[in-house]
């Protein structure tokens, strides 16, 4: 058992012997810390200005729509380029950016169109670090230390989610937000700093031939909408790619509206709490995912991922049913605890078997469309969740229950897709 524990922790602490992981790891987490900072100072500083949530609305709009519309624009730029390129010119701008409207601030002449036009840009530079993010990793760590690394990559996100914000807050409490905006900076710079100590692992001598090696010869450059539309067609093409689109559409749907209108409803109306149950219950699915997140990657098997992400989706339906008719705040934690702990065990191995199956040329790109995908379908989510929750928060868990019922259905009907590894 000793030993069992022991070669579990080598596996999962490998990947951070290697400096270029290291740095990848700090350099995501302090991007993530910077994207909780700028939410923070961008909601104060709006507010504080316009005494306006209506304006605040049409800052975060502002942020979110580019991020959305160029998603696909800075996957295909990834897979032109290289994902470290892009990581590190994002970063440095989103510093830019950052330490001008912190500089703005304290200068006293910052105005909405100001913020709005600075949500703008962010947003549009965030949409190219973010499909970078995710397809760098095949680069730094071999592929048997994807599980691990994506593990440890995961546990950052986490943290960095829940500091982010919070720490924000108490800059913006004891100085000003304009001096958030300055720190977001800093670590958006150091990001930047970190990406670029990362060096990549060779290519392998195949990757590297061309014409005059014996290699065959280099394919025309397609232009922005070709390369587009190549990697739409390469992830809607191959049946495997469809399907965990698919799933991951289907967990984001019934993630996004009842994670957020459904938790506040179930806190305040079924369990007849507060901000506390609402806190509690976001904690326990942190805290599941993070466990999940760390056993995935400690695992040394490789499981059938098609039938890892069908347990995923029944897992999520039946723990998602059962959230509609739980009476008590214990069972309403234990349930989301569990659920917590399916998401982050099988998205370790869902974005492993991505990095490691898929071409490293299209990589960003099906990224991309995956990040797209979820950009589209969480409104709509929100907006029905939010329906179905003024009649009770049963209806609305039991409909996202059936979708993610149909969902592992499907997926077990396909043999090519449970065959998956």
């Amino acid at each position: 058992m000793a030993s069992t524990l022991v070669d579990a922790r080598d596996r999962l602490s490998a990947p951070a012997r290697l400096p270029s992981f290291r740095l990848l790891w700090l350099g995501q987490s302090l991007s993530l810390l910077g994207d909780g900072f700028s939410y923070i100072a961008f909601s104060w500083i709006t507010l504080g200005l316009t005494q306006s949530t209506l304006a605040l609305g049409y800052v975060l709009a502002f942020q979110a729509v580019p991020r959305a519309l160029l998603t696909l624009v800075g996957g295909s730029l990834s897979d032109k380029w290289s994902s470290r390129t892009l990581m590190k010119l994002s970063s440095w701008a989103r510093a830019a950016l950052m330490a001008g409207v912190g500089l703005a601030g304290l200068a006293g002449s910052l105005t909405l169109w100001m913020l709005c036009c600075a949500a703008a840009a962010f947003g549009a530079v965030d949409a190219f670090f973010q499909p970078a993010r995710a397809s760098i990793l095949p680069s730094v760590v071999g592929k048997e230390q994807l599980a691990p690394a994506n593990a440890l990559l995961a546990v950052g996100t986490k943290v960095a989610a829940v500091l982010g914000p919070a720490v924000g807050g108490m800059v913006v409490a004891f100085s000003s937000a304009p001096v958030a905006f300055l720190v977001d900076g800093v670590c958006f710079a150091l990001c930047g700093v970190c990406v670029a100590g990362i060096r990549p692992l060779p290519r392998p001598a195949e990757e590297e031939k061309g014409p005059a090696a014996g290699g065959d010869p280099p394919e025309p450059p397609l232009s922005l909408g070709a390369r587009i539309r190549a990697g739409l067609r390469y992830a809607f093409e191959d049946p495997r790619i469809r399907t965990i689109l698919a799933v991951d559409a289907a967990v984001t749907f019934c993630q996004a509206g009842p994670f957020t209108v459904g938790f506040a409803t179930l806190a305040k109306v079924d369990l007849h709490g507060g901000s506390a149950t609402l806190g509690l219950l976001n904690g326990a699915l942190a805290g599941g995912a993070m466990l999940g997140t760390l056993v995935g990657g400690a695992v040394s098997s490789r499981p059938r991922i098609g039938l890892l992400i069908a347990a995923l989706a029944g897992w999520l339906a039946i723990g998602t049913g059962l959230l509609g008719f739980v009476g008590n705040t214990a069972g309403a934690l234990a349930t989301v605890l569990a659920m917590g702990f399916g998401m982050g065990f099988q998205g370790v191995f869902g974005l492993s078997w991505i990095q490691r199956t898929i071409d490293g040329s299209v990589l960003s790109r099906v990224i991309s469309v995956d990040m797209v995908i979820g950009y589209a379908v969480a409104p709509l989510s929100l907006v029905l969740c939010g329906a179905l929750a003024q009649s009770g928060t049963a209806p609305m868990f039991a409909v996202s229950a059936a979708v993610l019922a149909v969902t592992a259905i499907g997926i077990l009907g396909s043999r090519t897709v449970r065959e998956m590894r």
